[in-house]
């Protein structure tokens, strides 16, 4: 199926959606001025995003686009594959990186110094380009490079917080050293598969594996390190200890930015090598699934609940709330059905969009009123209407209230679970619904039921946030509705990626 670029652009957008936030990240780092810096940064999130839906389009129908770097056949060759599992992935990363672009031209004036916009954007770009470069490569050495240069620019901007908050330097540096243990991890295992099959390719581990029949200890040892690595990055319970921190302390922009794309880059890639490198019917792996990956996402989607509901700070609620969501991803992912698959999935596409506008609100109440705490809450319905409105709109699809996008991915993992026979994960999920229900409610409830705050004697005056911050914001939450309402199209992107994972190749 053709996209709706033309020409030049749609052959090479492939390449040119991780090429060009590249090139731009590196003149933006000298730019003089840090308005035109951020001119340039939203206008390349604009053009990938526009590649990023192109590709989507060209890959539904089951069809797959293959581009060769410097004319080299892959698996020669470092090959770009693009398919119905990954241009979603691209598609999410990009809008969400133009949405974070447009709210950072206000939210940068209060937490970053004049002197490090530039490099911010820049290295928010490389970042940008990190992830993407992830999930298009069919390479397995090529992702861990990616990996790294997201990892890098990301360890730099969560650091750039410390101009609001010194604890972002702590985080930076836990986020580090967890961040190259798990990098670690990855890239030992990519080199036992080349140990293995003498490829870095992909497509090709995948037939040589296919080939080889009998499961040797060295892909058992492989597939171990790469999980590990994998669980590291996105936040895998007990592997999230480097998350709270991250996403508390980082300028707003960012924290949204990281919130609604890097656990979902480094969650496509656990779908990537588990489906569609490996063997999913192989014994090892099917245990693996079941006991490892359900169980642990369970296990986390009860203690992460659980923590976010005793946590005073409102970015640490909504930190915590996003290792318990990782947990229904993983979920899906355990039960290794077509249902569980997409399920899991659509959860990856819609918490994406539900996490990305709660931290965008929550930045809001920060820029305007100094708001981080959850008992500052109150009143905040009455003088920021508009902004606690998308906020509450969010907080109930986080919720899964029915008529909303989250709704619709956890009943989905109900129905998958259910039709599985794992009556005890249909508990699981009802039961962290309910707990979702109190550590999101009690934010709603001061910010609704309670008065407004007062200043000698007088209400505080009725402020919004500023009018960028706004746009990306109800953009996100609007999308929160539509999506919950009418979910046919990630409903149908979702069951194309089950079907590459369960179709046996790439």
């Amino acid at each position: 199926m053709s996209g709706f670029l033309t020409g030049w652009l749609s052959v090479e957008a492939p390449v040119l959606i991780v090429v060009l936030p590249l090139i731009i990240g590196a003149i933006c780092a000298v730019m003089p001025k840090d308005k035109i810096a951020w001119l340039l940064a939203f206008i390349t999130t604009l053009i990938c995003s526009a590649l990023a839906f192109d590709l989507v389009m060209q890959t539904r129908g089951e069809q797959v686009l293959s581009y060769a770097l410097g004319g080299w056949d892959p698996p020669f060759g470092i090959e770009y594959r693009i398919d119905g599992l990954n241009a979603p992935v691209l598609l999410l990363i990009s809008v969400i990186g133009v949405i974070c672009t447009l709210y950072a031209l206000s939210s940068t004036e209060a937490e970053i110094e004049p002197k490090k916009r530039a490099p911010f954007y820049a290295a928010f770009l490389i970042g940008f380009a990190g992830l993407l470069g992830m999930v298009t490569t069919g390479d397995a050495f090529n992702v861990f490079v990616f990996l790294e240069i997201s990892s890098i620019a990301t360890y730099v901007l969560v650091a750039m917080g410390a101009s609001r908050d010194r604890r972002a330097l702590n985080s930076a540096f836990n986020y580090l050293i967890l961040g190259s243990i798990g990098a670690t991890f990855f890239v030992i295992g990519v080199g036992f598969l080349y140990m293995e099959t003498g490829t870095l390719n992909m497509v090709d581990m995948a037939d040589k594996l296919a080939v080889m029949g009998d499961v040797s200890r060295v892909s058992q040892v492989a597939f171990a390190f790469i999980v590990v690595g994998l669980g590291l990055k996105l936040a895998m319970f007990s592997l999230h200890l480097w998350l709270p921190g991250a996403y508390a302390y980082s300028p707003t922009a960012i924290t949204a930015f990281l919130a609604a794309t890097a656990t979902k880059a480094a969650l496509y890639l656990l779908f990537r090598f588990v489906f569609t490198v490996f063997d999913p019917s192989l014994e090892f792996i099917g245990a693996t699934l079941t006991w490892l990956l359900a169980v642990l996402g369970v296990i986390g989607m009860f203690v992460a609940s659980f923590q976010a509901i005793f946590q005073s700070d409102a970015r640490r609620v909504l930190a915590f709330s996003s290792v318990a969501q990782v947990g229904y991803m993983l979920l899906g992912v355990g039960m290794g059905t077509a249902l569980g698959l997409s399920a899991g999935y659509v959860h990856l596409i819609n918490h994406g969009i539900i996490k990305g506008a709660l931290f965008l609100a929550l930045g809001a109440f920060w820029y305007r009123y100094g708001i981080v705490r959850v008992s500052d809450f109150k009143g905040l319905g009455k003088i920021m209407p508009w902004t606690m409105s998308a906020f509450t709109i969010a907080a109930l699809a986080l919720i899964g209230v029915p008529g909303t996008a989250g709704f619709v991915s956890k009943f989905q993992l109900l129905t998958a679970a259910a039709d599985n026979g794992w009556w005890w994960a249909v508990g699981a999920i009802v039961v962290t619904s309910i707990l979702a229900v109190i550590y999101m409610g009690r934010m709603l409830e001061a910010a609704w039921l309670q008065p407004a705050p007062e200043v000698n004697g007088k209400p505080v005056q009725k402020r919004e946030a500023p009018l960028p911050m706004l746009v990306g914001l109800w953009t996100l939450a609007i999308a929160a509705i539509v999506f919950g309402i009418v979910p046919s199209w990630p409903v149908e992107l979702a069951n194309g990626a089950a079907q590459v994972m369960l179709g046996g190749g790439l």
